[in-house]
């Protein structure tokens, strides 16, 4: 097997990680730092709350990730769940920034044939593969809310991330979000 192909399965991973990352970063810029913290109703999500937590849980599943259980006993996750008034710049720097750090650093450690391997995630044995595709879709979930959030609080001066609507045939015809082959 060539060199380049030991981690096109785990760099496929990576790829959608920072295609997450991409659009969650996206939606974030176009957030007044009001709109960053508010909710829709008393028991809804803020997007600060949703930072807090994605931040805080990649960094508690990938630090360490090979050796010790995704679910650290440092982790505060009920803590991600509150708005406790800290600084948008504070949240971003030193927990969205680290979740996403411990994450790119790991994945670049990683190989193809480490995805049949174990880790453990709250006593849970999983394969590499499993945990990267449960990470994944949990992080897509947030990242979608966080997009909504972004979206609705926006309103007409939203600038969409994705193909907007009615110009899909356009994009078709050059998709330059699309993966090389």
């Amino acid at each position: 097997m060539p060199a380049e192909s030991s981690r096109a399965l785990v760099d496929s991973f990576g790829g959608e990680y920072a295609r997450y990352r991409a659009t969650a970063e996206g939606a974030l810029a176009q957030v007044r730092d009001d709109a960053f913290f508010a909710t829709l109703d008393p028991t809804a999500n803020s997007i600060a709350v949703l930072v807090k937590h994605v931040g805080g849980n990649l960094r508690s599943r990938f630090t360490d990730f090979l050796d010790s259980d995704g679910e650290k006993s440092w982790r505060d996750r009920d803590n991600e769940f509150v708005a406790d008034g800290q600084e948008r710049k504070r949240l971003m720097d030193e927990i969205w920034q680290p979740g996403w750090a411990a994450v790119e650093q790991t994945v670049a450690t990683l190989c193809d044939a480490d995805l049949v391997r174990s880790v453990t995630i709250r006593g849970k044995p999983l394969s590499v593969a499993e945990a990267l595709c449960r990470s994944v879709a949990h992080t897509a979930t947030h990242v979608g809310q966080i997009v909504l959030l972004a979206k609705h609080a926006a309103g007409p001066a939203w600038h969409t991330l994705s193909i907007a609507r009615g110009e899909s045939a356009t994009y078709n015809r050059n998709p330059t979000r699309e993966r090389r082959p």
